[in-house]
């Protein structure tokens, strides 16, 4: 980018620095080619891009077309551009504010007739991609090779995400590798797929667009000088090819003087390497940009001090960040509550009453989250939260553009607007029961193969293929009704406005049998399912409502578009349940974070990845961070995995929070003496600490027979158990045993308690003489 020399310029008003912080407002007024806002957890970062965009506008550098705002998310994007039309009124309607994405969507749907695409293209979501590969794994019996769809496409998308396509793949690869020249017949014919479908991927969105960009710079050119004023946030969480299409933006050559690009990001929550997000690119933008001006926003206005003290504590064990330090005004709240339990049942318990302790207390359920590192976590707390009749939901799971009857209905829409795709077509051939098997499509397909046609416009031949009387009038009424609803969806006459997506949507529904077959239906499921379509026409109408001149394929767009953090809905009253990796952006009352524990969190996995420990502790760091006034802490002794019991460690996180700012618990059968049958803690460590990103192979002792109040450690190594022994457990009472299972430290008895039912007890450690 070209280097500005500032003399004068135009003073914003006061009214649009009122209420900012010193550095906010340095953020806000600075002008340069390029800016670093380092914005710590909860630091107001939204309200600086806003207001910098406001002042931009209102100096008259800026005109509102030339302004592209990135997020990553559709709920952010959304709330960005309502703040921005807050402040500058209908100018922020000519501005750019969308997700990665969606910006390359429109760059797209405007060029991508230039590189042989057809403009009305299909997007493939994660299930088309899972369906798709599954074909074509079958076809090439590239299973015999260890080929998954999980792993092959994985590894497609990690080298879209680098830029590299298939060709540029076949000339690296080791074809003498049976495995790897399996690989890349794989990702050709995936590749060839989805070109003959005019379909992109997600992956390919971005990675298709630098393409665009590099390899036609007459196309490229207009947006560069258009787009005078970037600005992405979360730019931590950027792959590489996001951060090419950002350099495709800013190539210096094209940019206009006063040009500038603004990030903004935070290398201490970068979570996101598994998605190919490469914390280098904010880490080094310094090195990028040479004259960047680099602005910390330290100010946090979401917690207490006491969860920014934890959260200080714990990230200053990484390296290769830049030292901040979050602080508050409004003091320091309420201690962190931990908590100890026998298993992971004991911990979800612990969970529902602390929930409806606080729901008590005036806490809404909708202010409450629970996190876990892993979905194996939630079969315990969904038995526990049920039985306890706590309204949750988890977050993640499967969404609604995910369920088998909306994929069905989008198939119809999807093969009206991309006759080319033949996946939607396929999956709808039969969809509903049509008297047309496998072996009838397998046809349709080699006929359109053979006459170079698309699958769709095979099925116009059905008489000519020579099907029988019954089959053919069944695929030839499906493609009358395509063609029918076709028509309808044709460009409209100039000041006529399109047929509304809700009647094409309807008549595919209604003339091919669909609703009325779960309409008929007696299975509940069914009655679910036409609930769901019904939901999705509801959706078309409010989609025509917000977008009057709106598309087919403009429907199609937005909802291909849905995010997974896009599901949370702020007027639910339920808890909400979550991945660590799903709460990045949001926040909560009060947040509780489960299963600290090594293998947990940091995952076991984590230690076969460079960083992989650093990138754990910052995963840790952000839970932490989601947290208002109050933040619970809780792991279990033992975990159920696949059926067998294993027993836990403490995370080694938890020796980096500061001891004086947890008040621990524990299960009832683990308290010695002290009042109340509760103790300040269950956690002893041992000498040699895991702190520290330099220690990732090491892992904390801990006992969990440890007594802070006693300063007792209990020790039953040398204990005898067998089936029928009697037993005494000090809170229990008295039982017989019943199984013992596990060797050395890690044996574990299964007690028939004569009052309190039946408990798993870790024998090394639980309070227990036998009799």
């Amino acid at each position: 980018m070209v280097q500005v020399v500032q003399t004068s310029l135009p003073t914003t008003s006061s009214s649009l620095l009122d209420g900012l912080n010193p550095p906010q407002r340095e953020a806000v007024l600075h002008r340069g080619p390029a800016l670093l806002i380092v914005a710590g957890a909860g630091s107001g970062k939204t309200r600086v891009l806003t207001h910098r965009i406001a002042s931009l506008l209102e100096t008259r550098e800026a005109w509102p077309s030339q302004v592209l705002a990135i997020t990553f998310t559709n709920k952010a994007a959304g709330e960005m551009r309502e703040r921005v039309r807050q402040l500058v009124g209908h100018a922020s309607d000519g501005m750019w504010i969308s997700t990665f994405h969606s910006a390359c969507v429109r760059i797209l749907r405007r060029e991508a007739e230039v590189f042989g695409y057809a403009s009305g293209f299909t997007i493939y979501d994660s299930g088309d991609t899972r369906a798709l590969l599954k074909r074509i794994i079958k076809e090439h019996e590239a299973d015999v090779l260890g080929f998954s769809v999980a792993n092959a496409g994985a590894r497609i998308s990690k080298l879209k995400n680098e830029l590299v396509d298939a060709e540029t793949f076949s000339r690296e690869v080791n074809l003498a590798d049976p495995k790897e020249a399996m690989f890349l017949t794989i990702f050709r014919e995936y590749t060839r797929t989805l070109q003959a479908a005019n379909a992109f991927d997600f992956d390919d969105l971005i990675a298709q667009t630098v393409y665009l960009f590099r390899a036609f710079p007459h196309v490229a050119e207009p947006y560069r000088r258009r787009f005078r004023h970037i600005l992405v946030d979360e730019y931590q969480d950027t792959n590489h090819a996001q951060y090419a299409l950002i350099r495709e933006l800013t190539k210096p050559a094209q940019n206009l003087p006063g040009a500038s690009l603004t990030v903004v990001g935070d290398s201490d929550q970068s979570i996101y390497a598994f998605r190919g997000a490469d914390i280098r690119n904010i880490v080094e933008f310094e090195q990028d940009f040479p004259q960047a001006r680099v602005v910390l926003l330290e100010q946090n206005y979401r917690s207490t001090q006491t969860i920014l003290d934890a959260a200080n504590a714990v990230i200053a064990n990484n390296f290769d960040r830049k030292p901040k330090n979050l602080f508050t005004a409004d003091g320091p709240g309420a201690k962190i509550t931990g908590f100890t339990g026998y298993s992971g049942h004991d911990e979800a318990q612990f969970v529902a009453d602390e929930i409806e302790q606080l729901h008590r207390d005036g806490t809404e359920y909708r202010e409450v989250a629970v996190f876990y590192r892993t979905n194996a976590q939630t079969r315990a707390l969904e038995e526990i939260l049920i039985r306890s009749a706590v309204p949750y939901r988890i977050l993640g799971g499967t969404k609604f553009y995910e369920r088998a009857e909306i994929k069905d209905a989008m198939a119809y829409l999807i093969s009206v607007a991309n006759p080319a795709d033949a996946l939607a077509v396929r999956r709808i051939l039969n969809t509903p029961k049509r008297g047309i098997g496998p072996a009838t499509e397998t046809q349709l397909a080699s006929f359109a193969e053979r006459n170079g046609i698309t699958f769709r416009a095979a099925l116009r031949h059905a008489k000519e293929i020579g099907f029988g009387p019954k089959v053919a009038k069944a695929i030839t009424d499906l493609s009358d009704l395509l063609d029918e609803a076709t028509a309808m969806t044709a460009p409209p006459e100039p000041d006529m406005a399109p047929i509304p997506v809700f009647d094409v949507l309807k008549l595919l529904m209604q003339k091919s049998g669909y609703i009325d077959v779960l309409r008929a239906s007696r299975d509940p499921q069914d009655e679910a399912r036409m609930e769901n379509v019904e939901e999705l026409l509801a959706v078309t109408k409010e989609f025509q409502r917000n977008n009057p001149d709106g598309q087919l394929i403009d429907f199609l767009t937005e909802t291909a578009l849905v995010a997974a953090a896009d599901e949370l809905d702020d007027s639910s009253g339920t808890v909400s349940l979550m991945t660590l990796h799903t709460a990045k952006g949001l926040e909560f009352k009060a947040v509780f974070l489960t299963g600290i524990e090594e293998d947990l969190l940091p995952h076991r996995m984590s230690a076969n990845e460079p960083g992989g420990a650093a990138e754990e502790r910052r995963l840790f760091y952000v839970g932490i961070t989601r947290a208002r006034e109050r933040l619970y802490l809780s792991l279990a002794m033992t975990r159920n995995s696949y059926g067998e019991t294993s027993v836990s460690a403490p995370s080694r996180f938890l020796a980096e929070v500061p001891a004086d700012l947890i008040e621990w618990r524990q299960s009832p059968g683990m308290t010695g003496p002290g009042a109340g049958g509760r103790v300040a803690g269950s956690l002893a460590w041992g000498s040699s600490s895991a702190s520290g990103a330099g220690a990732a192979a090491e892992r904390p002792k801990a006992d969990w027979g440890a007594n802070r109040v006693t300063g007792r450690v209990r020790d039953n190594g040398d204990l005898e158990l067998a089936p029928g022994d009697r037993i005494r457990h000090d809170d229990f009472g008295e039982g017989r045993v019943s199984a013992v299972t596990g060797v050395a430290a890690k044996r574990i008895a299964e007690v028939q308690f004569d009052t309190a039912g039946r408990k798993r007890l870790l024998i090394k450690v639980a309070p227990i003489t036998k009799l």
